[in-house]
């Protein structure tokens, strides 16, 4: 008998999350991973590192809160957004028993954790016009404990229909709970649904520093909820989450210099942004590539080109990796790229730019 057979048969079976870094490529402009081009500078304090961290380490809890607009008691820091959603499944669901509900096209990790933790999933693919089809997520409610919901959503940048996901939450009422997934909600601020929190405890928010921050490598993500939902997965989560070094970087990005420099980086993505859509829209060189442009609400376009395995060939060809969707449902000649510094854009541009 080998090792491999003495794994859970969901691991066997599982196919694992391909991370920009698992896909890997050959390149020096990475435009893949929705990465930030700059991380900013930060201080460490090296005098407790002989001491284990706090689990919920209070000054970023109490940071994070201020920045969201709700109280600390509704705040949980953990290893990422990732950690955010494996703790809801593993909190919330029975393995072999329950399932959760996801929308596809959208962000894998929702999947990936259901079959890691012998969860079932329920798909209810987007409507056409990349909505999620709300009257199909309401019909499944009894059959499900949590629906996962994306928005801005990747890798399509739409946002979710804030009268949809109200006549949702009423139907989930007692019955499930909805998570709407905000990791690159600071590109579009004013579309947060932090301020149905205090109506609707069964919502959940999935927050990062990983986006706008610009702290992808230190691994920090928050879930906002109501105090009882908190409550209960710190009964599930790692008695020393957040390492202390992460814990100082964390206080510092969300100090009034951090947010300050995080919208700034903001700013500047969202101009860099507006400038590579129009170009794609519009350049005569370039406009004829170019099937479709989605929704700019991420730090991210995902594009349709004419076709797309030729772009993205010779965008790696020049050392310019990007992100392939052309496998997932509705996404042929798809390709996602990240919106990175003025010199990046103008590299991508000037590869459509070339003949053919």
């Amino acid at each position: 008998m080998s090792i491999t057979q003495l794994a859970r048969a969901q691991v066997q079976a599982l196919t694992p999350y391909q991370s920009a870094r698992r896909i890997g490529g050959q390149g020096h402009i990475w435009l893949n991973a929705n990465e930030a081009a700059d991380s900013g500078e930060y201080r460490l304090d090296c005098s407790r590192l002989n001491r284990y961290p706090e689990c919920q380490p209070p000054q970023v809890i109490n940071a994070y809160a201020a920045y969201a607009g709700v109280s600390p008691e509704q705040v949980l820091v953990s290893r990422g957004g990732d950690e955010g959603i494996e703790l809801l499944i593993r909190t919330f669901c029975e393995p072999g028993r329950d399932k959760i509900l996801i929308c596809t096209p959208t962000y894998g990790m929702y999947a990936i954790s259901a079959e890691t933790n012998g969860v079932g999933i329920v798909d209810v693919p987007l409507r056409a016009d990349r909505q999620p089809d709300f009257d199909g997520i309401i019909k499944q409610l009894d059959q499900v404990k949590l629906v996962f919901l994306c928005s801005p959503n990747n890798p399509t940048g739409d946002l979710v229909d804030s009268a949809g996901l109200l006549r949702l939450l009423d139907a989930a009422k007692d019955r499930a709970l909805v998570v709407v997934d905000e990791a690159y909600i600071e590109f579009c601020p004013e579309s947060t649904q932090a301020g149905l929190l205090a109506d609707y405890p069964q919502l959940v928010l999935i927050r990062t520093l990983s986006k706008a921050f610009g702290l992808a490598g230190i691994r920090c993500g928050f879930t906002l909820a109501n105090p009882e939902v908190i409550g209960l997965l710190l009964k599930v989560i790692a008695p020393y989450p957040v390492p202390e070094p992460v814990a100082q970087i964390a206080a510092q990005a969300l100090n009034e210099a951090g947010l300050a420099t995080m919208r700034e980086r903001v700013a500047e993505i969202n101009t860099l942004k507006a400038t590579l859509a129009e170009q794609l829209r519009q350049n005569a060189q370039i406009k004829d590539q170019v099937k479709e442009v989605f929704a700019p609400n991420g730090n991210y376009l995902l594009v349709r080109f004419a076709p797309g395995s030729h772009v993205f060939a010779r965008m790696s060809q020049a050392g310019i990796i990007l992100r392939d969707f052309a496998s997932k449902p509705g996404l042929s000649d798809c390709i996602r790229i990240t919106i990175g510094n003025s010199a990046e854009m103008d590299a991508v541009l000037q590869i459509l730019q070339q003949e053919q």
